[in-house]
């Protein structure tokens, strides 16, 4: 199981602090909202730079954001790994191919009320497939268990169809639902409000890998 930190939890104040005491996890998630897509405003290019230069890990950029296009080319950075947009959002095809032009990895992303079949024609374009697992917009939110039957429907797809997609959740990751991940056939774990209120946060990965 990989970890990824989503920073959103963060104590922006002391953010180099913060992302050195989760340095041994595998990805730094990097929220990002529009205060349209979804009912909340994060942080922009900036911010996300200046993560990026206080991190060696490379970075998994979410872009919760109506119009993908207009984001993308602003979260490009040396160390960025996926950018994830979702499937609701506009002009999604226009932003897959605008992403593999940056070589970068695709992700594509479903709210908990979309259906798995709404990717089906994207899934040869993809390195990730993001299943949220709270409503986007806000940290801090209860795990949505029956999330991971979409898991179990993508983990046959990818055996039925030779295809290399990883598998990430997104929202209530802790301690416990860990195990209805990695149960389901997850392979990266998006956690936020979980490890950054936990005082020993790298004891806080190995337990959720």
């Amino acid at each position: 199981m990989k970890v990824a930190p989503s920073v959103l939890t963060a104590n922006f104040t002391s953010l180099k602090d913060e992302l050195k005491s989760v340095s041994q996890a595998d990805y730094i998630h990097l929220d990002i909202m529009d205060g349209h897509f979804v009912p909340n405003l994060s942080f922009g290019p900036a911010i996300a730079k200046s993560i990026e230069e206080n991190t060696h890990l490379p970075l998994d950029v979410h872009l919760m954001v109506t119009d993908p296009l207009q984001w993308v080319p602003k979260f490009v950075f040396p160390q960025t790994k996926f950018i994830t947009i979702h499937i609701e959002s506009n002009h999604v095809q226009e932003a897959v191919l605008a992403i593999q032009k940056e070589k970068v990895g695709v992700g594509l992303a479903l709210k908990p009320k979309t259906p798995i079949r709404t990717i089906i024609p994207y899934l040869h374009d993809v390195q990730l497939i993001l299943v949220m697992t709270v409503e986007p917009g806000f940290g801090g939110q209860s795990f949505m268990i029956e999330m991971m039957d979409k898991v179990r429907d993508l983990v046959k797809i990818r055996k039925e169809n030779g295809l290399h997609f990883a598998i990430e959740i997104d929202g209530g990751v802790n301690d416990e639902t860990i195990h209805y991940a990695k149960e389901a056939g997850v392979d990266i774990v998006v956690a936020g409000s979980y490890l950054f209120n936990l005082e020993h946060r790298e004891q806080g990965i190995e337990g959720l890998r």
